[in-house]
């Protein structure tokens, strides 16, 4: 299976019309995805709890479709609350930094990824600039937690690969906008092959950009296994599943 770890689902504030469920499952379509973990954009960028009760019952229906748990740094109290309201449903749990406005480093986007350590979940972390390497210290504070760089780092792409070299618990995946040449082949020749995965950033990108960072890396066969779905597979829990697609 293709699998992709970073996706949206609903409305976002920069474009109104890649919302729908429908878009989502016509781009997984059109760029052979079979699976896609997203977070709800309103629980990213306004209200986590009415954000992250809206693609319950959209996920109930659609198998192909996963979803994180977003968790927002300014409300440790509902944000200790939020995984355990989804425990039994087919989701995970994401931090997210931009919009809170705090750096990795910060005391509070540490204590937000006690719930998903305490859950067993990993955690999608928005990385874009040089406190990515902030993350290494997730096995000394939260040894259960397997933490995901969304984004590679950003600008600061090199700072996360070096976050990985350091922490078997960091993985790296490399969706974007706007990419720099090389970057994903820089990570995949320094970083253990287990590490890395594949997100696309859809539906507010479209997936063509990161499916583009595919061949230009260059991947063996054995990579390209591990990276679209092997690894995220073991991550997530779904080895032995049968394709949905099928």
């Amino acid at each position: 299976m293709i699998i992709g770890v970073h996706g949206h689902a609903g409305s976002w504030f920069s474009s109104t019309e890649v919302g729908s469920v429908e878009l989502n499952l016509a781009l997984m379509d059109r760029y052979s995805l079979d699976r896609h973990v997203v977070s709800a954009s309103e629980a990213v960028a306004y209200d986590m709890v009415s954000g992250n009760s809206r693609p319950a019952e959209v996920l109930e229906t659609q198998p192909r479709l996963l979803g994180y748990v977003v968790v927002n740094p300014h409300d440790l109290a509902a944000t200790a609350r939020e995984p355990e309201k989804y425990r039994l449903a087919d989701r995970y749990v994401k931090v997210h930094t931009t919009y809170p406005s705090r750096p990795l480093t910060s005391p509070a986007i540490r204590d937000a990824r006690a719930p998903a350590a305490e859950a067993g979940l990993p955690a999608l972390v928005h990385t874009g600039d040089e406190t990515a390497l902030g993350l290494v210290d997730v096995p000394e504070r939260h040894p259960d937690l397997r933490a995901i760089a969304g984004h590679l780092g950003g600008p600061a792409w090199r700072t996360a690969v070096e976050a990985a070299r350091r922490s078997d618990r960091f993985c790296l995946e490399p969706c974007c906008s706007i990419t720099d040449r090389g970057r994903f082949r820089h990570a995949l020749d320094r970083d253990p092959l287990e590490q890395m995965l594949f997100g696309t950033g859809s539906t507010p990108v479209d997936p063509a950009v990161a499916m583009g960072v595919v061949p230009e890396s260059d991947l063996t066969d054995d990579e390209y296994d591990h990276v679209m779905g092997r690894n995220a597979a073991r991550l997530l829990g779904l080895e032995g599943e049968e394709d949905p697609t099928a």
